[in-house]
């Protein structure tokens, strides 16, 4: 399956990968990692949050003897070579802590993979070694003072010396995760005021200054700065990719960050769903624990919804990236290439991830403070901790409202180049709406709502078309919009498939819900595009048809989440 193609064809339950399909090698990954987690990271928890000096660093590096910062680094080159999945699953363990999963992921993830995917033989040779050994820590620089969403309005220059050895960089990087322990800085500037170029930049260089610790909300225990960079002189061989390509690597790097970021929101999301059972178990009122009471159950059974789904979605998209790279070999000339292709084929997928598991971790960490009430508000509680942690992932790797512009946007990119067959599809559901309606088939009304939810994209698609034309990409709320029925869409789907492909009673309690309550904010999301792109006679028309696709039989939801917050209770942990 190809890139948004999951819109206008169905799926089998076999045909996606899910957490259950995990192999031998990929649970040995987890217990490393969850071993690294209880015996490294757990215990200096305190001292990582204080911001104790080499204390974060240590850690970093204790992880790196263990493998788990070059996962995916050639072996050649001082890595484990292993698979994508196994890469995500050591952003889920180590995703516990939101400010060890920020250092962790900034040096595994964005600070690595640009040398790895776009350095010379060379520049990896004199690189990667380090990083992937923890003897250096990488940083991304990419972020300007007035450069954020805009990354392409950076003001950092790059010009060449007169003898043509050396590269000049004069800047300011802002919000630099990393930026004040890291040895070796990806950093993008503008060759001669103009051309967008990205650097590989050594910190002992001259004119190369980290600033002072920012003080954050939260992710308190990694390290953020500025990056100043005042006359430095870059050798020409560290230029990274091409010159005036940068925005090759930094977009492709950002679709890589963005699915790394849905796995390190599950490790968040299972962590506090954790602590919030622990503690509805052990507090008592009234006699009694408050997990007995029913709105305690309500809490913690949705937020056990969310979690499966957050993982339905997450794992769905690994595995469609996966198989793209199947059989891959670092020893290809084009492995690199096949990578970064297989991530721009889905990256459309991946700014869904970015947006659901981001806001659904949001829910859950508020949950999970009002379960604990007063105590909840309390510094020495985890809750609290990661409730402000959470907080940032919502920003990291383009914002929310900016991969919701991109989610529309790539999938209208890949309609107009041909690789998306969106106008056949509005064409077909424009002939089936005349017809008259054969009703909702109830022998199997979930699977129906979901592709009831394809429908109503196309019908926005449509609607927002013909209304805007040409001038669609300038009606944001509305992109916006689509974009929040399309991620509904995939969600309803993974989650449903999942729970099928798995056959469990507490899967598909978690399916019925999740799906009826998805289609449920998809039609307020539909009426409100509509609204904006239609108008009297026009609009009922639109409404009534939309109707037509969001009709369910309801489901006895308290109960199903009452049943599943019981089983999460009795087991003391999260569990499907």
């Amino acid at each position: 399956m190809s890139g948004g193609e999951f819109l206008l064809k169905g799926t089998e339950p076999s045909d996606i990968f899910t957490p259950e399909d995990l192999t031998p090698e990929h649970r040995a990954i987890v217990a490393t990692t969850d071993k690294f987690w209880r015996n490294d990271i757990a215990p200096r928890l305190a001292e990582i949050q204080r911001q104790e000096p080499g204390v974060l660093v240590s850690v970093l590096k204790k992880s790196a003897e263990l493998g788990l910062l070059g996962v995916m680094v050639p072996e050649k080159f001082g890595g484990m070579e292993m698979d994508l999945v196994s890469m995500m699953l050591v952003a889920e363990g180590v995703g516990r802590d939101g400010s060890y999963a920020a250092s962790h992921g900034a040096h595994a993830g964005i600070g690595t993979l640009p040398l790895l995917l776009f350095g010379t033989e060379e520049q990896k040779a004199k690189y990667l070694p380090k990083l992937a050994s923890g003897e250096w820590i990488g940083a991304y620089c990419l972020t300007e003072p007035q450069a954020g969403s805009d990354a392409l309005a950076a003001k950092t220059r790059a010009d060449l010396t007169e003898d043509g050895s050396h590269y000049v960089l004069n800047g300011q990087k802002m919000w630099i995760t990393n930026g004040g322990i890291a040895d070796l800085y990806t950093v993008f500037a503008k060759v001669g005021g103009e051309h967008f170029t990205a650097f590989l930049v050594e910190r002992s260089w001259a004119g190369v200054r980290p600033g002072a610790e920012e003080h954050k909300m939260g992710i308190k225990g990694s390290s953020t700065t500025a990056v100043f960079l005042d006359g430095a002189r870059v050798p020409k061989e560290n230029v990274l990719g091409e010159i005036g390509r940068g925005h090759i690597i930094a977009f492709n790097i950002l679709n890589v960050g963005r699915l790394k970021l849905g796995s390190g929101v599950l490790g968040g999301m299972r962590s506090t769903l954790g602590e919030a059972i622990r503690y509805a178990r052990e507090r008592k009122a009234f006699g009694k624990p408050i997990s007995d009471f029913g709105l305690i159950q309500q809490k913690l059974g949705e937020m056990a919804i969310r979690t499966y789904a957050t993982e339905a979605v997450t794992y769905r998209v690994i595995g469609m990236i996966g198989e793209m790279l199947s059989g891959l070999s670092w020893e290809q000339p084009d492995a690199a290439k096949s990578m970064l292709k297989a991530f721009e084929e889905f990256a459309a997928e991946c700014s869904v991830v970015k947006v659901f598991a981001s806001e659904a971790l949001n829910f859950v960490v508020d949950e999970a403070v009002q379960i604990h009430g007063g105590y909840g508000y309390h510094h020495d509680y985890a809750v609290e901790t990661a409730y402000r942690d959470s907080r940032i992932n919502r920003i990291f790797e383009g914002t929310n409202e900016i991969n919701r512009l991109l989610i529309t946007g790539m999938l209208l990119k890949r309609a107009q180049r041909g690789k998306l067959g969106l106008v056949e599809a509005v064409r077909g559901l424009q002939s089936e709406v005349l017809a008259p309606s054969s009703g909702t088939d109830l022998r199997d009304e979930d699977l129906q709502l979901v592709t009831n939810s394809k429908k109503i994209v196309l019908l926005l698609l449509a609607a927002a078309y013909q209304k805007f034309l040409d001038k669609i990409e300038e009606q944001q709320e509305v992109i916006a919009g689509i974009a929040d029925a399309v991620t509904e869409s995939f969600a309803m789907e993974s989650v449903l498939l999942r729970a099928r492909k798995s056959g469990t009673e507490a899967a598909l309690l978690a399916a019925d819900v999740f799906v009826r309550d998805s289609m449920m904010r998809t039609e307020t999301v539909a009426r409100n595009v509509l609204a904006a792109c239609a108008e009297g006679d026009g609009l009922r028309t639109q409404f009534a048809i939309l109707r037509r696709y969001t009709k369910f039989t309801a489901v006895n939801s308290f109960e199903s989440r009452r049943q599943i917050a019981r089983r999460l209770v009795e087991a003391g942990r999260y569990i499907v």
